[in-house]
């Protein structure tokens, strides 16, 4: 008997509590791993073998199928290649955003209804309805897992035939349920980071592909405060791995990178976490998608979101082709281009852009034709 829906096994708790809860609620059900990466000397592992195993543990204690599929060429073509080109750049992408667009709620649900299925279901934490036959992105219950931010790309073919079980539970809940069912994964670390990445050093996988160009870094001023091995390694508000000590005459504040200069190579510097280099009213994004097919009426009021974890933040949005100006209600930090900015109307996930400019001082809004 051909399954109705197919269940993205990652080999991770969250998916098989998915599979798990849908098996309950007496779904017929199967499983899918999604191989998405080609390990080799240049990228190293990801642990896709030790995740295919666990799901296919997973799988054979529910006494659920298992299918396998390599979509490594898919997501190389479709979402890695973007990343680097974008890294190239100077901007900092967030491959996640593409994956699921690209990979998870298009190939994967292709090849679900090749198997015969009606609808997939992830270990997402979100939640979707159907209002006046309208389909609606719902943030999770759970509001510290929630991932509609990544996923806010998807439209309505995509919404239609996806189940998300984890919607309305908590992840303590989910690691219970996991347990109590003898699972595997139930104690299984969570992944963290760029899925492809994993737990290697960020720096030296991507020079891999974009070899170092080591320049200087400045103060506003034009001051000289240190040496950088290439500026497409950092990204706006980063912290770490500066490399600058103590100087004399300055504060005891900690640095941050407030700008990325490509052309002259030139990593832009500054001290204090609020500093006013990193603040920033205006952003503007391009491409934007919304998940009802179209946007509401502009401008309109909402709240938005700029990276991932962030409260929504109240703001305007104006149209303007296929850009959107975005003007909000108090300043905002690191405001960073590649990354997305995400509209919600309460719960409701509206959609989203990616960010290519702020009005911040080194956030190139002079150059963005506002």
């Amino acid at each position: 008997m051909t399954a109705r829906t197919i269940v993205g096994m990652s080999g991770g708790v969250d998916s098989s509590v998915a599979a798990l809860l849908l098996q309950r609620a007496g779904a017929s059900i199967a499983g899918l791993f999604m191989q998405n990466w080609e390990e080799d000397e240049r990228n190293g592992p990801c642990h896709a073998d030790e995740d295919r195993k666990d799901a296919v543990a997973v799988c054979a204690r529910l006494g659920i199928p298992l299918y396998l599929r390599n979509f490594a060429d898919e997501y190389w073509d479709q979402v890695f290649e973007h990343f680097i080109a974008e890294y190239r750049r100077g901007r900092t992408p967030n491959p996640d955003v593409l994956c699921n667009r690209e990979i998870k709620f298009k190939t994967f649900l292709d090849h679900a209804r090749a198997l015969g299925a009606e609808t997939i279901a992830t270990g997402h934490y979100a939640r979707v309805d159907c209002v006046d036959g309208r389909w609606r992105l719902l943030r999770a219950h759970d509001a510290g897992k929630d991932q509609t931010y990544f996923l806010h790309a998807l439209g309505q073919q995509a919404l239609a035939a996806t189940l998300f079980p984890l919607g309305g539970v908590d992840k303590t809940e989910v690691r219970r349920l996991a347990r109590e069912a003898g699972l595997a994964t139930h104690d299984k670390k969570d992944s963290t980071g760029i899925c492809f990445i994993g737990e290697r050093d960020f720096r030296s996988f991507l020079s891999a592909y974009i070899p170092s160009q080591p320049g200087v870094m400045r103060t506003p001023d034009g001051t000289a405060v240190g040496e950088h091995p290439g500026v497409f390694y950092y990204t706006l508000g980063q912290r770490s791995g500066l490399g600058i000590g103590g100087r004399r005459g300055a504060e005891g504040e900690p640095w941050y990178v407030i700008g990325k200069d490509v052309v002259n190579n030139v990593l832009h510097v500054a001290q204090g976490n609020a500093n006013h280099w990193l603040q920033s009213r205006r952003l503007r994004a391009s491409a934007p998608t919304w998940i009802a097919g179209a946007p509401p009426a502009a401008p309109f009021r909402c709240a938005a979101m700029t990276r991932y974890r962030q409260a929504p933040q109240d703001c305007l949005v104006e149209l303007d082709g296929d850009t959107c100006t975005v003007v909000f209600d108090e300043p905002q930090r690191a405001v960073t281009p590649g990354q997305s900015v995400v509209f919600y109307a309460s719960d409701e996930c509206l959609g989203g852009g990616v960010i290519e400019c702020s009005d911040a001082p080194y956030g190139g809004w002079d150059g963005a034709n506002a």
